[in-house]
């Protein structure tokens, strides 16, 4: 056998529990670094109450006066229809999962069906999905018209916002990249420059810099320049993970992307991780489905995705921005 014929399809609670939320909860969810909102009631609303005001009430003679409301700001998230679709012959399909599964105890090479094949077609499919998904959050632009155009994503307002100067912003110039400390006079520009609240934020935990992979690289060799012995292990061996002075330092990992939009290549920006906001909805929407299907006339081995998607920054104050123009 050289090719697969069986088709799947799923729809509803298949279409949520097999496919989409294993994708978007969890570890999988905290890898996007940003906040994901999950079948959400469509249209998607985000409460934002306003817990800066001061509450307590002074005791006087006359008794307690009535509290005012809470204040309440509303966010909606425009989500739009998204079509997700590969075709592959069905020799080339039929290897890639072969290979998938090759690897797999207690598997029949010989009767390749059952749950372990639908997996392995699942997973193929699942992985060029989030990446997707994953850039077109970023560097979406509707405007466009190729390239990843379904939905807006975070940079074409936040580079709009720099332009304008609606946001706190500064540009680094490509001879300043030449020195590894540029990256922390970056960093520490953006954290004396931002929103108050911005820094108020820092006990939550949930403060992060997302930088393009050139800042990143230019922090990992200012910390290979420390005389230390934990710098040289780190160099030898890499590093998980970066932090600065407690704030994780997270690569966008777009370099392949960014040539081709007319966003700026290299940036570092301060934020709140619940301030960037991705929405995916699979359950509102007539006709929303995954399958997977065999065509005999084109002997090609076809995978469509049909669903809603969409970002939003909440509070564009929250974010401090620096580029390279």
């Amino acid at each position: 056998m050289t090719y697969l014929e069986n088709s799947k399809q799923y729809t509803g609670s298949d279409l949520e529990n097999i496919f989409f939320r294993p994708m978007l909860t969890g570890e999988s969810a905290q890898e996007l670094g940003v906040r994901v909102l999950y079948n959400m009631p469509q249209p998607t609303h985000i409460q934002l109450w306003d817990g800066q005001r001061n509450i307590l009430q002074k005791f006087t003679s006359a008794g307690w006066t009535g509290g005012n409301p809470a204040t309440k700001y509303e966010k909606t998230v425009s989500l739009s229809r998204v079509k997700a679709e590969l075709g592959f012959s069905a020799a080339d399909y039929f290897s890639m999962v072969y290979e998938k599964i090759t690897a797999l105890a207690n598997v029949n090479m010989d009767d390749l069906s059952g749950t372990e094949l639908e997996q392995a077609e699942t997973a193929l499919f699942k992985q060029a999905l989030a990446e997707n998904i994953r850039v077109t959050m970023w560097l979406g632009n509707t405007a466009s018209a190729t390239g990843y155009n379904t939905f807006d994503g975070f940079l074409k307002p936040i580079n709009s916002l720099a332009g304008d100067e609606a946001i706190y912003c500064f540009a680094y110039q490509a001879s300043e990249l030449a020195d590894p400390a540029c990256a922390v006079e970056v960093f520490d520009k953006l954290w004396t420059g931002a929103d108050p609240r911005v820094r108020d934020l820092k006990a939550d935990g949930q403060l992060v810099y997302f930088v393009s992979s050139d800042i990143y690289h230019l922090y990992e060799k200012y910390l290979d320049s420390k005389g230390a012995d934990a710098a040289y292990t780190d160099a030898m061996n890499g590093r998980r993970a970066l932090a600065y002075h407690g704030i994780p330092v997270v690569a966008v990992r777009l370099g392949s992307y960014l040539g081709a939009t007319t966003f700026r290549q290299s940036f570092a920006l301060l934020t709140d991780r619940r301030n960037l906001v991705l929405a995916v909805n699979t359950a509102d929407m007539p006709g929303n489905e995954v399958r997977m299907w065999y065509n005999p006339d084109e002997m090609e081995n076809r995978q469509r995705a049909v669903f809603m998607a969409g970002s939003e920054i909440l509070d564009e104050a929250l974010i401090s921005f620096a580029y390279k123009p």
